[in-house]
């Protein structure tokens, strides 16, 4: 099927159309109120949507709950969960109801597609490694986790993605993620995507309840297309940190499109984004915050920085602020550039070379988002990944076989 073909469908054929029952329908009516995205909303206006929407893509089978294998891992094939951890609860419904008011048609849509939706409960003190693996072809794969971070308890969760097949199909995923009272959830997602893999629209809501804290850091890498999209709101005196590292190549268009809701007194929010784009690449960041009229004393700051390696990349940037009180402290800002020339002239007469002194500012460029993890493992991981992504190889590797290319590979890089 395409996903097109549901245009100016009914919220009952659009059920038809999965196989699902009265317990999507509302996400099913709020979806055809809305309509599929096209180049014209606003959420979409910089990815490639109406090239998703036409992918001719076959429904992967139904993932039903079946037995799950005991692991220090949480992994999901395809959707559904085959091994799981023994410190979380882990359970499967039908449905859960979805945030009506989520602003982006693809997060209804997969509350919709998604046979059904795996709930991770998180209690205490946790640490849970989720692997995402794909391995369908040509298929439209979605699926949904609900996680709840139970009041008062600490977690860190890390995502990471593995493709082993999938090639052309949409991965429609995404999380309802609920974060309790005086609870503190760090999440670190790590997504290497590179053309010829698979896509994905990524679509989350995240509530935080009073007093809690959502450290969210999300670094993707490669020459795809995906977006991820995320609504997250803030009750009383809640918190959240929100980093971005991207660095795309090729034609890939990238990013992320957030709201950030502070609806809770008090409510506090941090957002940056940086951005690493070569060949014709374009990133997004397209982020509004929304202050309503019962978050007093709220302090919100959001801030892009970018670099094009070349001439034929674009970053489209739009922070934005949406406010409707006066008490409050908020700021947001935007820069996108090219290397600083007067950096890397001092860098050159202190005898380092033009490509290394190149390296040497993307690199610093990108380690302030990685080093801010916690966790050295962790850490190393998104170093090498980033090195992959950025070098063709580790620098470990870059020097270990290193034959007198780097001037002529790295030139016509960067």
């Amino acid at each position: 099927m395409k996903l097109s073909d549901l245009k100016q469908r009914t919220a009952s054929e659009i059920l038809a159309a999965f196989g699902r029952d009265g317990a999507a329908a509302k996400s099913a009516e709020t979806l055809e109120k809305m309509g599929l995205p096209s180049k014209k909303t606003e959420a979409y206006r910089y990815g490639d949507i109406e090239a998703v929407l036409e992918m001719d893509l076959t429904i992967a089978s139904e993932p039903k709950p079946a037995e799950i294998l005991p692991s220090v891992q949480l992994i999901i094939t395809d959707g559904v969960v085959t091994h799981a951890p023994a410190s979380v609860k882990l359970g499967y419904s039908k449905a859960i109801p979805a945030d009506q008011g989520h602003f982006d048609p693809l997060y209804h849509l997969g509350h919709v597609a998604s046979p059904g939706v795996w709930e991770i409960e998180i209690q205490d003190e946790v640490y849970l490694h989720i692997i995402h693996r794909f391995t369908k072809p040509t298929s439209l794969i979605p699926y949904r986790l609900a996680v709840h971070v139970t009041p008062g308890s600490h977690a860190a969760v890390y995502e990471q993605f593995i493709d082993t097949g999938a090639t052309g199909s949409l991965v429609l995923y995404g999380y309802d993620l609920f974060v309790g009272r005086d609870a503190t959830l760090k999440m670190v997602k790590n997504q290497t995507l590179d053309s010829g893999s698979y896509q994905m629209v990524a679509s989350h809501r995240c509530e935080v309840g009073s007093a809690a804290t959502l450290d969210l850091a999300t670094f993707d890498f490669g020459s795809a297309s995906a977006l991820q999209m995320m609504q997250i709101a803030l009750g009383a005196h809640a918190h959240v940190e929100a980093s971005h590292l991207l660095y795309a190549s090729g034609s890939a268009k990238r990013g992320t499109v957030s709201k950030i809701l502070h609806i809770g007194e008090g409510s506090t929010s941090n957002q940056q984004a940086k951005s690493i784009l070569g060949e014709k690449a374009r990133g997004i960041f397209d982020a509004l915050i929304k202050v309503e009229h019962s978050a007093r004393y709220t302090k919100a700051h959001q801030n892009s920085k970018a670099i094009l390696l070349e001439s034929g990349a674009y970053m489209a940037s739009r922070p934005q602020l949406e406010i409707y009180i006066d008490e409050l402290e908020a700021s947001h800002g935007s820069t996108t550039g090219q290397l600083d020339g007067k950096q890397l002239f001092y860098l050159q007469s202190r005898g380092i070379s033009a490509v290394e002194a190149k390296r040497m500012l993307i690199q610093a460029f990108a380690n302030e988002l990685i080093d801010a993890v916690d966790g050295e493992m962790i850490r190393e991981i998104l170093h090498r990944d980033f090195d992959e992504a950025f070098y063709g190889q580790t620098r470990v590797e870059c020097i270990e076989t290193c034959h007198g290319c780097e001037e002529v590979v790295l030139n016509e890089g960067v």
